[in-house]
């Protein structure tokens, strides 16, 4: 069978049984075609080996970094493994190559200033429609830590303003609930408030305002909340690089910082794994460096 017909399979797989984002199916989908592109056509599936894919690697290691590269080695992983248990091959071609080794990168808070700058706003911009909605959207990003995939799939009913708690879809479809700081809580009553008349529960949460007469509320993506946070930044004066992750970061960073429990970070940022969230101790501890070797007196070793 042909690169397409197992790679359209492949993608069902993904869909169906693995229940992974449509961003995600589209990464896997692109690299698996990459390297079929790189075999050749006259190669199939069932025909390649391992030299191919440790040359695919090759090709790409001065262009790409690291990560990048351990991506396309896991979809393409993914991809035979998939063939193996659908009977197409007899092997994976990808066992005992070993991923690209990627240098530690701690993750960037944002000060808590800058993060407070962005959640102030005008009278006049909270009067809006658009005003009231961002200023939801990026409460929900602070104040709670969601993805900002997490944010955009959220429903109305997903939603208990009772509780004051969202119920959150994370990866792989795991279902977490995630308490909301008063200011949140505020800003989506707000934000509600102004959609009051649709009363669908199972409209997006967060919807574009212009939508043809008749036709059902457009969700936000992605790309729609990080332009609206940069946009919210430069009107702010708020000089770092401004994304939806890094408050998602700053989240984590400042529970820590207030002596959260660690388990309890993990909880609420939908973690599978503890050592995921043990680097915001690694980020803390070298925060609490820098300011030691900024105001203790004893820090300004000669010679320094």
């Amino acid at each position: 069978m042909s690169w397409t017909t197992w790679a359209d399979a492949f993608e069902r797989h993904l869909r169906a049984e693995r229940n992974l984002s449509e961003h995600t199916r589209r990464a896997y989908l692109s690299d698996v075609g990459q390297f079929a592109a790189f075999v050749g056509p006259e190669r199939e599936p069932a025909d390649v080996d391992a030299g191919d894919v440790r040359a695919f690697l090759a090709d790409r290691h001065h262009r790409q970094a690291p990560s990048t590269l351990g991506r396309k080695l896991a979809s393409v992983r993914a991809f035979f493994r998939f063939l193996v248990r659908e009977g197409e091959r007899a092997a994976d071609p990808t066992v005992g190559i070993p991923s690209p080794r990627v240098p530690r990168a701690l993750p960037r808070p944002m000060a808590v200033d800058d993060c407070q700058a962005l959640l102030e706003t005008d009278a006049a911009t909270a009067a809006t429609p658009a005003g009231l909605r961002d200023q939801a959207m990026f409460e929900l990003l602070y104040g709670a830590g969601l993805r900002v995939g997490e944010l955009v799939a959220l429903d109305v009913r997903d939603l208990d303003e009772h509780r004051g708690e969202v119920r959150v879809w994370g990866k792989g479809g795991k279902e977490r609930i995630v308490p909301l700081p008063s200011g949140a809580q505020a800003a989506l009553r707000r934000w509600l408030d102004t959609r009051r008349h649709a009363g669908v529960l199972g409209e997006p949460l967060f919807a574009a305002l212009r939508q043809r007469k008749g036709e059902s509320a457009r969700r936000l993506d992605a790309r729609d909340v990080r332009r609206r946070l940069r946009r919210r930044a430069l009107e702010m004066g708020v000089a770092d690089r401004v994304h939806p992750h890094r408050l998602r970061h700053s989240y984590a960073t400042h529970l820590l910082d207030m002596g959260a429990d660690l388990r309890a970070i993990q909880e609420l940022l939908g973690h599978a794994s503890l050592s995921t969230t043990q680097k915001y101790t690694a980020v803390s501890a070298e925060r609490l460096v820098a300011v030691y070797d900024q105001a203790h007196p004893r820090a300004k070793r000669r010679g320094r």
